[in-house]
C-alpha cells in the first residue's frame, strides 16, 4: 500500500507494505544470527553445568520478552520511522531523541553491518572452494582481500534489495528466515538422533567454569547477545499495516518463537556433548552434528550459520536506515537524508549513506571491532531509556490511543529496565575503557545537534 505517488523525493512517502509475517520474520530473522551457533561455549565456560546455562539461557529470554511486551506498546502507540527514536523524542525532548539517532547512525548500525558481513564471509571461508579469501585482490594503496570485497558486495547487495522496496526486502526476510528455522530444526533433530547422545551429559559439568555471580552475569550477557535484535521491527513500525495488532503480535510471537529454538539446540548439543567439550569447542553446535552424522553435518551447520547472518544483514540494514531518516526528517540532520524515493518508496539517501559508513569500517576491519565494543555500553544505556518512556508517555500523553497495553504493567517494564541498569553497571564496570569512550561518542552528538537546532531555528521551523 502506497501512501504517495509524487515523483518528489522531498514529498514522496514511506509505504506501509509489511504484513504480519514480514513483520514476524523481521524480528526471528534479525535476533537468529550467529549466536545461538556459538554462545555455548561462552555460557559453559562461565557457569560450567548445563542446568545453569539453562537458567541464563531463561533468564535472558524472560528479560527480552519483558522488553518485547513493553516495546509492543510503544510501537503499537506511535508507529513511525525510527522506532526508538520517537519514543525518547516524544517522552525526554529533542536533544535525547538526537543522541540515541547520532549513535545508532554513527556506530551501532555500522558496526553491526560489518560484523554480520564479516561474520559471513568468515563462515564461507570454512568452505575448500572459499579459501582463497584471505588472498589479497587489491594491493594499492591499501591491501583489500577477497574476503572484504565479498563482505563489501553482500552489504551492497542488500542495501539495494532494501533501495528498491520494503516489500521485496520484506519477501525476502520470510523465505530465509523459514529456511533458517528449518535448518536449526534439521540440527536439533539430527543431534537429538546421534547413536552416542545421551541425557547423561546433562549432569556432567567443567571443572574451569569462572563460576559465581560474575560467571552468571557472563553467561547471560552472552544469552542476551543471542537474544539481541528484537527492537529492530519498531524502526520499521511506519511501514507496516494494521501496526496496533501486527507490532504486538509480532514482538511476543516472535521473541517467543525464537525462545523455543534456542532452548531446542542447546539441549541438542548437550544432548550429544558432555560440558567439557561443550566449553572446549569453537563451534558446538558443528561439533555435535558432526559427531552425529559426520563431516557433512557439520558443513549443514556452517551454512545455517551463514545464512543466517545474510537475513540478520538484511533486517539491520533495513531498521538502521529509518533511524537518521527520522531524524532528518524532524530537521534534526542533512535534509537530503529525509529523502524518500519518488518510485520504491524507501530512504534511499538514509540507505546509501549507511552503506558507505559499513564499507568504510570494512575496509578498516582493524577498527570496526573497536568500534563495535564502544557501542555495547551506549546500546544497553539507550535499551533502558527507550523502555523506560512507556511510564513517561503514559502521563504525559493519557489520552493517546494504545492499541495494546503493556501485559503486566508496571512491573514488566519495570523489570526491564532494572535488569538493563544492572547490565549497564556490570558492562561499564567490566570495560571501562570502553565505556567512558562509549560515552564520548554519545557525547560528540551534542555540538552536532546545537548545529543543526541552530540551522532548524533560523529556517523558521
Amino acid at each position: 500500500m502506497t501512501q504517495s505517488t509524487s515523483g518528489d523525493a522531498h514529498h514522496a512517502t514511506l509505504s506501509r507494505d509489511l504484513g504480519l509475517s514480514h513483520a514476524s520474520a523481521i524480528v526471528i530473522g534479525t535476533i537468529i544470527g550467529s549466536g545461538i551457533f556459538l554462545v555455548p561455549t561462552e555460557m559453559m565456560q562461565a557457569v560450567g553445568s548445563a542446568w545453569l546455562v539453562y537458567l541464563a539461557w531463561i533468564v535472558g529470554g524472560v528479560l527480552s520478552f519483558a522488553g518485547a511486551l513493553t516495546y509492543a506498546e510503544l510501537g503499537a502507540m506511535k508507529p513511525q520511522a525510527g522506532g526508538e527514536y520517537v519514543y525518547i523524542r516524544d517522552a525526554y525532548g529533542p536533544l535525547p531523541g538526537f543522541l540515541y539517532a547520532w549513535t545508532w547512525f554513527a556506530i551501532a548500525k555500522p558496526a553491526s553491518i560489518a560484523t554480520l558481513t564479516t561474520g559471513f564471509v568468515r563462515i564461507l571461508g570454512t568452505f575448500p572452494a572459499f579459501a582463497f579469501f584471505n588472498d589479497a585482490v587489491v594491493r594499492s594503496p591499501f591491501v583489500i582481500t577477497y574476503g572484504q570485497f565479498v563482505a563489501i558486495a553482500a552489504a551492497a547487495l542488500i542495501t539495494g534489495l532494501n533501495y528498491i522496496g520494503i516489500r521485496r526486502a520484506g519477501d525476502f526476510q520470510v523465505v530465509c528466515t523459514l529456511l533458517k528455522v528449518a535448518i536449526i530444526l534439521a540440527v536439533s533433530v539430527i543431534a537429538f538422533g546421534a547413536a552416542s547422545g545421551t541425557w547423561h551429559n546433562f549432569a556432567t559439568t567443567f571443572s574451569g567454569a569462572t563460576g559465581g555471580v560474575a560467571g552468571f552475569m557472563a553467561a547471560l550477557v552472552a544469552a542476551l547477545w543471542a537474544y539481541d535484535g528484537w527492537n529492530d521491527l519498531n524502526m520499521v513500525s511506519g511501514e507496516i499495516r494494521n501496526p496496533g495488532s501486527t507490532i504486538p503480535v509480532a514482538l511476543i510471537a516472535g521473541v517467543g518463537a525464537v525462545a523455543v529454538l534456542y532452548m531446542l539446540t542447546n539441549a541438542a548439543v548437550q544432548y550429544v556433548l558432555p560440558a567439557a567439550s561443550i566449553a572446549a569447542s569453537p563451534r558446538p553446535a558443528s561439533e555435535a552434528t558432526a559427531v552425529a552424522v559426520g563431516a557433512w553435518g557439520a558443513a549443514i551447520v556452517s551454512a545455517g550459520m551463514a545464512l543466517s547472518m545474510l537475513v540478520a544483514l538484511n533486517g539491520t540494514v533495513m531498521s538502521g536506515a529509518r533511524v537518521p531518516f527520522a531524524m532528518a526528517r524532524d530537521g534534526y540532520f542533512f535534509k537530503a537524508m529525509a529523502d524518500v524515493h519518488p518510485r520504491f518508496h524507501t530512504p534511499s539517501v538514509a540507505l546509501i549513506v549507511q552503506l558507505v559508513l559499513s564499507i568504510l569500517l570494512l575496509l578498516f576491519a582493524g577498527s570496526f571491532r573497536q568500534l563495535f565494543s564502544l557501542a555495547i555500553f551506549a546500546e544497553w544505556l539507550f535499551y533502558m531509556v527507550a523502555a523506560s518512556t512507556v511510564f513517561v508517555l503514559r502521563k504525559k500523553e493519557p489520552n493517546a490511543p494504545r492499541p495494546y497495553r503493556t501485559w503486566g504493567y508496571p512491573v514488566v517494564p519495570t523489570l526491564f529496565v532494572a535488569a538493563a541498569a544492572v547490565l549497564l553497571y556490570y558492562t561499564f564496570t567490566e570495560n571501562l575503557r570502553n565505556s567512558i569512550w562509549g560515552l564520548a561518542v554519545i557525547a560528540a552528538g551534542i555540538p552536532i545537534y546545537s548545529y543543526f537546532e541552530k540551522q532548524k531555528r533560523l529556517a523558521g521551523n
